[in-house]
């Protein structure tokens, strides 16, 4: 059995490759929570807080993308100059 951690990255990761964005479908991650087996590891574990869970790694993992993205640039900025 996974640890929830596991299944809650596991979600935002797989939600933003496929999607793309940083806002989660709440019928995506229903669908993530029934077949991917987090109902069955975690029969007491209550949809909506396992959606706010991934939306705030989710938050997060698109927060430091943005953060790398503007260090990124600003070091190549710098190096241009």
């Amino acid at each position: 059995m996974r640890k929830l951690s596991d299944y809650v990255e596991m979600a935002a990761t797989e939600y933003l490759q496929e999607t793309g964005k940083d806002e989660l479908d709440s019928v995506w991650v229903a669908e993530f929570f029934q077949d991917c087996g987090v109902q069955d590891d975690y029969p007491r574990q209550d949809l909506i807080d396992f959606y706010a869970l991934v939306q705030k790694v989710l938050t997060i993992k698109t927060e430091m993308a943005a953060k790398q993205a503007r260090l990124q640039l600003n070091k190549s900025s710098r190096s241009a100059k």
